[in-house]
């Protein structure tokens, strides 16, 4: 027995001498032998085995961010890709904490370059977007030529015993404001051969100034008889051309508060604190069409067409692809705004807008008024009441609350005329099926064609426009299945599919 005894505890020690050497050789100096004993041999026998912990040294140094003036003076030694950086940590084999600063150095530098090719990207797209294609100016200048020339390009729109027709409610009356007269052409051929009822359509295409005669030559040479086309300039209307315009002051204060806040496209690309998401969203704020009267425009649909009871508003990068004349049945239980909300969806990306995403929370004016998680809704296609708005202050509450923006140097919100829409339709709006209206083609490509092709009305909100080279070229064909190609004005500006 006492032999038996003796041979247990010497096969005891000596197993107890392994693994204190193992512990030794591992770094594990604070546990005891007894302690590391039951931490390894505990798991094994239950089937289980612990994982390695990171040294404490590698958190605290990853934890250090590295400065570009830092990085400079390494840029000779750091790997650039991942194999190289293997290879030199399998050459050297070094001890955690000089692994952790190497691993530092080149996630620093990934990260610099990154931020700085995703600036550049949305600098390019800024430019892009916001220039006017040398096609599109060579067909505004074609038919404005052709406007000065030839009588057949000079047509009263409507003609004159169409003219009453315009002021008749039994017509289903669609707005479209715009200065693009190729993407005019292709919402208002969209609408009418995708109509069931094209007889009983009436488009109001609403212009400026310079771009007036061009539109009306495209639409008296190119009839969608029998539905009726009705262009009119700003300038011809009425209400516009009286005393002091709301929207026009507000505008010029916009803008120059604008230009001075900004600095221009150069002051915000070298910030380099701020994230590339927030140097895009400020890109986006420069873009012409957030201060375009064109955009503004739709807040005054009441005192621009006074005889009418109900609108469709469209913008001009969307494009129909099914009848909506269903949407004079939808009972807008008294609300003025019929929209799609962009809280919910299967495209997360797209649809997961909220007023957080669009207004300053930071800000005790929007705090005070709003709820951060309220769900948004969306202009680009959107149902008007004029007769329940009429009833409203919606336009007077948009102009103060544009009016507040300009006062705090643009710090409710940065861009576009939907926050203030969202402000000034609070408690107006009734959501409609999202089947009406699909976002987002003019800013991801996630969005299949399929999926797209089953959308009553698709909108290319965002900077790829389908008018511009940028455009998602999967996308495009949605758009550019509209406009014929062998048309002389659109083959002699070389306007292509592709």
């Amino acid at each position: 027995m006492l032999i038996y005894s003796l041979l247990f505890f010497t096969f005891l020690l000596r197993f107890v001498f392994v693994l204190t050497a193992v512990d030794t050789i591992d770094g594990e100096s604070k546990c005891s032998t007894l302690g590391c004993l039951g931490k390894k041999l505990g798991p094994r026998l239950l089937g289980r085995r612990l994982e390695p912990k990171v040294p404490d040294v590698m958190y605290q140094i990853l934890d250090k961010p590295m400065s570009k003036d830092e990085l400079q003076g390494r840029l000779d030694n750091i790997p650039q890709t991942l194999e190289d950086f293997m290879a030199e940590i399998k050459e050297s084999k070094p001890d955690a904490k000089t692994f952790a600063l190497k691993l530092r150095e080149m996630v620093s530098l990934m990260e610099q370059r990154t931020r700085t090719a995703k600036i550049q990207e949305y600098l390019y797209r800024h430019v892009a977007s916001s220039s006017i294609p040398k096609q599109l100016h060579c067909l505004a200048l074609r038919l404005a030529n052709e406007h000065s020339t030839n009588a057949a390009a000079r047509l009263q729109l409507p003609s004159a015993e169409l003219v009453p027709s315009l002021v008749d409610n039994s017509y289903f009356h669609f707005v479209l404001a715009t200065d693009n007269v190729l993407a005019a052409s292709v919402v208002a051929k969209s609408l009418v051969r995708n109509a069931l009822r094209p007889q009983k359509i009436i488009l109001h295409i609403i212009t400026d100034r310079k771009t007036y005669f061009p539109m009306q030559a495209w639409f008296s040479l190119h009839s969608l008889s029998p539905a009726i086309i009705e262009v009119k300039a700003l300038h011809h209307f009425d209400w516009f051309t009286k005393g002091k315009v709301p929207v026009l002051e507000a505008m010029e204060k916009d803008q120059k508060v604008r230009s001075q806040f900004r600095g221009g496209s150069s002051a915000i690309v070298a910030n380099e604190t701020e994230k590339p998401n927030i140097i895009a969203s400020k890109l986006q704020a420069l873009s012409p069409k957030y201060n375009s009267v064109m955009n503004h425009i739709r807040i005054h649909l009441p005192e621009l067409f006074p005889s009418l009871k109900k609108v469709v508003f469209l913008d001009d990068d969307i494009v129909i692809q099914t009848d909506l004349s269903p949407l004079w049945d939808i009972d807008m239980n008294g609300k003025v705004n019929g929209a799609v909300e962009t809280c919910r969806g299967d495209d997360k990306f797209v649809m997961s807008k909220r007023l957080k995403s669009y207004l300053n929370f930071s800000h005790p004016l929007i705090a005070e008024n709003f709820h951060p998680n309220e769900c948004a809704w969306a202009y680009g296609m959107n149902i008007f009441d004029l007769e329940a708005w009429r009833k409203t202050n919606i336009s007077l509450t948009y102009h103060h609350w544009l009016e507040q923006n300009v006062k705090s140097d643009l710090s409710l919100w940065q861009l576009g005329t939907l926050p203030p829409g969202l402000i000034a339709f609070h408690g107006h709006v009734h959501i409609i099926d999202p089947f009406w209206h699909m976002l987002g083609l003019g800013y991801q490509e996630n969005t299949s064609f399929v999926d797209a092709e089953t959308a009553g009305v698709i909108h290319f909100n965002g900077r790829a426009k389908p008018w511009l080279e940028i455009a998602f070229p999967h996308l495009r064909p949605l758009w550019t299945k509209y406009i014929n190609f062998s048309d002389k004005f659109i083959k002699s500006c070389h306007i292509r599919a592709s």
